[in-house]
């Protein structure tokens, strides 16, 4: 029996792909995986017999990736879960900031109580909240993930001109992006170009205020900005400082903080990016797969912290081990499987960082000294016999 901890309320959709040898609740203790959502993590000990964390969405802010590493416990995510859900909100705000429609529907609610002369009265203020249309107009994405191959894509179909930028770009990626998205060689491409610009990039060191006063600088005039990837993309003063001074129309963000809050020209949303029940179906449903993949089969797939490994399983047994990813320790072993008088049907080994994982398929049964013996290893960092 699998024991599978849930953190947050999880979708059932998601929950009803385990079988019956699963078992998953709030309460259970010692879990073999655990699923989450936003529950922070970084202060709780990890139970010893846990083998994977999932996390039901995207970002793993909340959960201590250089510690999981250490015990050997696989970090999961679901990329593209909620893709769909961040883009429809993304084309929603582009067109809110664009026809300056919140304001004007925060207008229209204080004409309450004048009867018959609300029609005159609309008539007389609505110049106030002109905007542009956005077809004919350029959108510059930066990062084409998941999410930023679906916005780049709707917006050509939209009548924009879009510009792409992502020096990372995936061949699953480049595969679904459409060929009408102009490939931009450099941020500076982006800036000088467009209208619109749609941050979908991770938080990283090289990412942090990626927008800012320099940055800004070498956009166009009146642009607009939307943050829908993670607020610290952004130096809140410099945008509003540049909206201000008039450089830039509108921000619209899903990350709002106490300065942002009632500034003019900022619409934000309460991160409502994969607020979707589809959305939480579609996450729950990766997680939950991947999880049980990685505790049936030994199998990677969207892992944070460790390679993407998936082979069809062969032989009586397969071992599979988290290991440091130094010289010659693919050597010791096999030199150890084999001092055992195990016979490797099948191996494979990949590395990411300083972790690697090698899967061996045996056609014979692995006794516990042979896994002590790997254990023993000073590289090895988990063993497991599925």
């Amino acid at each position: 029996m699998y024991k599978i901890l849930t953190l947050n309320k999880i979708s059932e959709t998601g929950l009803k792909n385990f079988p019956d040898n699963y078992a998953y609740s709030g309460e259970e203790t010692n879990p073999d995986a655990i699923l989450v959502r936003s529950a922070s993590m970084h202060d709780m000990e990890m139970p010893e017999g846990t083998l994977a964390i999932a996390r039901a969405g995207a970002g793993v802010n909340n959960i201590p990736i250089e510690k999981c590493s250490e015990q050997g416990i696989v970090v999961f995510n679901t990329p593209g879960a909620n893709a769909n859900a961040v883009k429809e909100l993304v084309l929603c705000a582009m067109l809110l900031s664009s026809r300056k429609i919140p304001a004007a529907m925060d207008w229209v609610k204080t004409l309450k109580g004048n009867g018959a002369e609300v029609p005159k009265m609309v008539e007389k203020g609505k110049s106030a909240f002109a905007g542009p249309e956005i077809k004919g107009k350029t959108l510059g994405v930066v990062g084409l993930g998941a999410i930023g191959v679906l916005v780049a894509n709707a917006a050509l179909s939209l009548g924009m001109e879009v510009y792409g930028y992502d020096p990372f770009l995936s061949v699953d990626a480049a595969w679904s992006l459409s060929r009408g998205v102009h490939h931009a060689a450099s941020l500076d491409e982006i800036y000088a170009n467009s209208d619109y610009i749609t941050l979908h990039v991770p938080l990283t060191p090289d990412t942090k205020e990626l927008v800012c006063s320099k940055t800004i600088a070498a956009m166009k005039d009146n642009v607009r900005i939307l943050n829908f990837a993670r607020g610290d993309l952004v130096n809140t003063a410099d945008v509003l400082a540049a909206i201000n001074d008039g450089k830039i129309a509108a921000y619209a963000t899903d990350f709002g903080n106490d300065e942002l809050l009632g500034a003019p020209g900022v619409l934000i949303l309460p991160h409502l990016g994969a607020s979707t029940p589809e959305s939480e179906d579609n996450c729950a449903v990766m997680a939950v797969d991947e999880i049980r993949d990685y505790l049936e089969n030994g199998n990677i797939t969207h892992s944070v912290n460790m390679p993407a490994v998936s082979v069809p399983r062969s032989g009586r047994a397969r071992i599979t081990i988290i290991h440091k990813n130094v010289p010659n320790v693919i050597s010791k072993i096999t030199s150890t499987v084999a001092s055992e008088n195990i016979n490797i049907d099948n191996m494979v080994n990949k590395s990411r960082g300083e972790y690697a994982y090698t899967m061996l398929d045996t056609d014979t049964d692995v006794s516990a000294d042979a896994i002590a013996a790997i254990e023993a290893l000073d590289e090895t960092v988990r063993v497991r016999v599925i």
